[in-house]
């Protein structure tokens, strides 16, 4: 996705092109780090850690409308085994 609209705003045209428009379903609140649930629709969640500060800024809440930007060169994902 690389437009749309929510709450009247136009999403900012930025080079990561994972975008993924969604539903907050729930935000843990730490002392700095904030756990962010978001339901991007086909049963699928996205989960970010962000810092408390920005979901503050944010005004994330349960309901919200938000988007996931995923801009990263790897994800490591390790096991015991």
């Amino acid at each position: 996705m690389t437009a749309g609209v929510i709450h009247s705003r136009a999403i900012m045209a930025l080079s990561a092109r994972n975008q993924f428009k969604g539903k907050v379903v729930s935000v843990k609140n730490g002392a700095v780090m904030s756990e962010v649930v978001l339901d991007i629709g086909g049963g699928h969640e996205i989960v970010s850690l962000i810092s408390a500060s920005s979901a503050k800024r944010l005004k994330l809440k349960k309901g919200k409308q938000a988007i996931a930007v995923i801009k990263a060169t790897e994800v490591i994902i390790s096991t015991d085994e």
